[in-house]
């Protein structure tokens, strides 16, 4: 499937996207491990998501539905998962193949991860090297899926400084720590998302955080729990920028999770100039949420603070498109992370920027972006999701029609985007290859 998009066009309307991919994914993943009857509300449709449902039906948890976002799962305890008959394939999903990883070195049987052509290429030796200190026997091609992991390994908690600032690794660490003796705690170098250990005491386990050390101990239990999951930060953002470079928008996003954790675009938005405003602010479930009201505003270009690089890791395709529709230069460093997402985002997104006619310079560890004229042409995704959507929005501000292929993998983490954009006002037809 490709996007096509003409040029222009107007933001107006509310709307709830999708819920939060991250929180769906660790909804099932703990659900599975309780207690008891997990019931989940605003659970994400989307293929990821539904990748990590198929892994645990597939090691004999029932789980009914998903149906219009409702999900019960009837938890086997820490101990009751199966051996599946097959590997487990997790198609695009990097947190569902991290995640995993952690919970299955902990299990009594031998299991494969794999996933589609992309995921093949992430590296993993970032939740390998910690995994095997903890005593797991795990191993891959190059350090990249499929992994193998043996089953029946005593694990020990360990201390792990994570030498990057990564929720997926720090999960990792942490899910392994259920199933080692002893305490595993983890420092990261700046705080990271923090789903995992608020779904954690959600359902019941003790997670400490004393000055940044996040800790528990193996050996406890987790019990059923009632999970409402906020619409997703990370599908908003293009919205937040849509509606901030588009004049004459004016969009109300409801619903939105504001973990603190996660709002690094709205604080970058701002710091651009962006006009965004947080309504009815309340607490869901152990997750902050608010309706957020976005109105057009000229931005500038800025120096991105790098203390909020990893509270927006997810978010910077979007803001890349705000820095080329802002007056100035906008500089990012300190995100070497983007490097090894679903794509290498920093080179895919600056040849797509270069496509429209956008000046940049890719840097190691981020990109010099000069706002400007955004013309129009072909965009290459990379089978990223996130690359699509991005340039999708960036039409709103372009002279001439733009063309973004391999929009298949968008249905991970946001079915029925082009859908909802072009309700709001985006002009966007979907298209058969």
């Amino acid at each position: 499937m490709e996007f096509k998009l003409m040029p222009g066009g107007t933001l107006s309307g509310e709307v709830r996207v999708p819920g939060d991919k991250s929180i769906s994914h660790r909804s099932i993943m703990l659900g599975a491990l309780a207690e008891g009857t997990t019931r989940v509300s605003g659970f994400l449709e989307g293929e990821d998501a539904l990748a990590t449902v198929a892994a645990f039906r597939a090691m004999g948890v029932r789980i009914e539905g998903p149906e219009d976002g409702e999900v019960e799962i009837h938890g086997v305890g820490l101990h009751g998962l199966k051996a599946p008959s097959h590997a487990l394939d997790v198609g695009n999903s990097g947190t569902t193949i991290r995640l995993l990883s952690g919970l299955l070195a902990g299990q009594g049987f031998d299991v494969e991860l794999t996933g589609d052509v992309s995921l093949q290429k992430r590296p993993m030796g970032r939740v390998m090297d910690p995994l095997a200190r903890m005593g797991a026997r795990i191993s891959g091609t190059d350090g990249k899926p499929p992994l193998k992991i043996a089953g029946g390994q005593a694990l020990k908690g360990i201390h792990y400084d994570l030498p990057m600032a990564s929720a997926q690794v720090k999960s990792c660490v942490l899910l392994a720590g259920l199933y080692a003796e002893g305490r595993t705690s983890v420092t990261e170098p700046a705080p990271t998302r923090d789903h995992t250990e608020r779904m954690l005491r959600g359902f019941g386990y003790d997670v400490k955080n004393d000055n940044g050390v996040i800790s528990l101990a193996g050996g406890g239990c987790l019990q059923g729990a009632e999970i409402d999951v906020p619409a997703d930060i990370s599908s908003a953002a293009f919205f937040l920028v849509a509606a901030s470079i588009a004049p004459g928008s004016d969009l109300l996003l409801t619903h939105v999770g504001i973990n603190p954790t996660r709002i690094g675009v709205i604080n970058i938005l701002t710091l651009m100039g962006a006009d965004i405003q947080l309504k009815h602010e309340r607490e869901v479930g152990g997750e902050p949420v608010a309706d957020i009201r976005v109105r057009y505003a000229p931005l500038k270009g800025i120096d991105i603070p790098e203390d909020q690089v990893p509270l927006a890791i997810d978010e910077f395709p979007a803001l890349f498109i705000a820095a080329a529709c802002a007056e100035g230069r906008t500089v990012l460093r300190g995100a070497e992370e983007l490097r090894v997402k679903e794509s290498d985002r920093i080179a895919a997104m600056a040849e797509g920027l270069t496509t429209l006619g956008v000046k940049n310079e890719v840097l190691d560890d981020g990109i010099i972006i000069e706002g400007g004229t955004l013309g129009g042409g072909v965009i290459h995704t990379y089978h990223d999701h996130r690359i699509a959507m991005a340039f999708a929005i960036a039409a709103l501000r372009a002279e001439q029609e733009i063309r973004v292929l391999d929009c298949d993998h968008v249905a991970t983490s946001f079915p029925g985007f082009d859908a909802l954009a072009r309700g709001l006002g985006l002009q966007v037809s979907a298209l058969a290859d």
